[in-house]
């Protein structure tokens, strides 16, 4: 299981899927069959911009993700895309090692700044691959027990946090939440945050994997992109 660590090219999707491409391909090298991408990662934190510019939304079958559907692992890549009211959802979209759409979750609960610009979404957010339960949330999500409760009700057993943690308060919620969360559901939890400057934060990376215990297992530094491999000792009981 791997987690993208990277600093984002604002308002450039190609740019962004290069990055993310080419961390995938090393994640596969080094026998990961699964990554996730920090939140908004198509894009760059920039929810103004966003609801500006219509290019910036991306749908599962944009040609100009294919470079991550040729990867040869399952990528959970994170961007904005329609939703039904017709402004844009945070989106996390699941690519499967074949290229085909394994998922797709809309983030639920909007941070404060981005009530303006996004529509919530409304449920789902799992998908499994080799046997394995897969459990979805996008940052501010992962602050809402019943979100990750749910999948673990339904059998996930690895809980993926696509996230925007910033330097300040951001690191101490970073390490409260997501070992709570592997506390209370039993699941993996590997978190996937952004490192530098992200729209009006700085990321304060700390990419990291918690066991179902909440013990720490592994955890990026905050001094740049990287890419976190865990070893996660998971059944294949589906």
């Amino acid at each position: 299981m791997a987690a993208a660590q990277f600093e984002c090219v604002e308002g450039d999707v190609e740019s962004n899927v290069r990055q993310i491409a080419d961390l995938a391909l090393e994640a596969r090298e080094v026998g990961s069959t699964v990554m996730v991408c920090p939140e908004l990662a198509l894009t760059g934190y920039v929810p103004e911009l966003i609801g500006a510019d219509r290019r910036l939304w991306t749908e599962a079958e944009d040609a100009r993700l294919d470079p991550l559907r040729a990867t040869g692992i399952t990528v959970v890549v994170n961007g904005a895309a329609a939703g039904p009211g017709g402004r844009p959802q945070i989106v996390s979209t699941v690519y499967g090692a074949d290229g085909t759409v394994a998922a797709v979750y809309a983030k639920e609960h909007l941070y404060e700044n981005e009530q303006e610009v996004f529509e919530p979404g409304s449920g789902g957010g799992r998908f499994w691959s080799d046997g394995i339960g897969y459990s979805l949330a996008t940052c501010f999500d992962n602050h809402f027990p019943e979100v990750p409760a749910r999948n673990a009700a339904r059998g996930c057993q690895v809980h993926l946090a696509s996230s925007l943690y910033g330097t300040g308060g951001g690191r101490e919620e970073r390490v409260t939440v997501h070992p709570a969360i592997a506390k209370a559901t039993g699941m993996y939890v590997v978190l996937a945050n952004h490192v530098g400057s992200a729209g009006p934060w700085t990321g304060c990376g700390g990419s990291a994997a918690w066991a179902p215990d909440g013990a720490l297992m592994i955890e990026a530094d905050e001094s740049g992109p990287r890419l976190l491999v865990a070893d996660l000792e998971v059944g294949t009981d589906h």
